[in-house]
């Protein structure tokens, strides 16, 4: 029972709001509805429990000694710190200018760092993917030199000589517009379709690896 009650509640969730988004009336819409609160109050609980499982396991690797124990550490003062000033500042503006400032002084700018890091590796992954080794392969490598180079200046500076319409940035428009733009449009059908099919091996307690565990 276990597994079954989880199951079917999954069944039931699922089929009421595929049916509901086709008959949006009484009682599927007021069903909808309810699930629809559930489902905010679960993701609250789930925000909680993740917060605690963070402390649990920094906490273990700080007693273990383990690798990177000084970031848990890290990790634990500064969650601390964010929840107790939010909570003791009270809601109002004035009252949280201690929280605002932290956000926006500390946790905005360490977030933009993280994410200039990323940029080395999207960097790395972009000469990889771009090595002309085939036919695709160098479709894109000269689609991405014309997209960059019609993005600056000096791309239209290169093709002044060129009528309206026909310099490096309308190409680059043209192949974001046009080629990118059907390829991006053929991946998110792919998506879809995934999902969909997804989604009914689950409604349908075919797939049962969110349960965890075993079959």
């Amino acid at each position: 029972m276990r597994r079954e009650i989880p199951l079917l509640i999954t069944g039931i969730v699922g089929v009421v709001f595929i049916v509901s988004y086709f008959i949006p009336h009484w009682p599927f819409s007021q069903m909808n509805n309810w699930f629809s609160d559930w489902f905010s109050i679960i993701q609250a609980c789930a925000i909680f429990l993740g917060a605690l499982n963070l402390l649990m396991v920094s906490s273990q690797k700080i007693a273990r000694k383990a690798e990177g124990w000084g970031y848990a550490a890290v990790i634990i003062a500064t969650f601390i710190m964010m929840v107790g000033i939010g909570f003791s500042g009270g809601v109002g503006f004035r009252e949280a200018a201690g929280f605002d400032w932290l956000y926006r002084f500390m946790y905005i700018p360490l977030s933009a760092t993280m994410f200039a890091i990323l940029g080395f590796f999207v960097a790395s992954a972009s000469y990889r993917a771009f090595r002309a080794r085939n036919v695709e392969a160098s479709l894109l490598l000269v689609a991405a030199f014309l997209v960059m180079l019609g993005r600056v200046p000096v791309g239209d500076m290169v093709t002044s000589f060129m009528p309206d319409g026909s310099q490096m940035s309308d190409l680059a428009s043209w192949i974001m517009n046009f080629p990118q733009k059907a390829g991006q449009r053929a991946i998110m059908i792919g998506i879809a379709l995934g999902l969909v099919s997804t989604s009914l091996r689950i409604i349908l307690g075919i797939e049962r690896s969110h349960l965890g565990g075993g079959d």
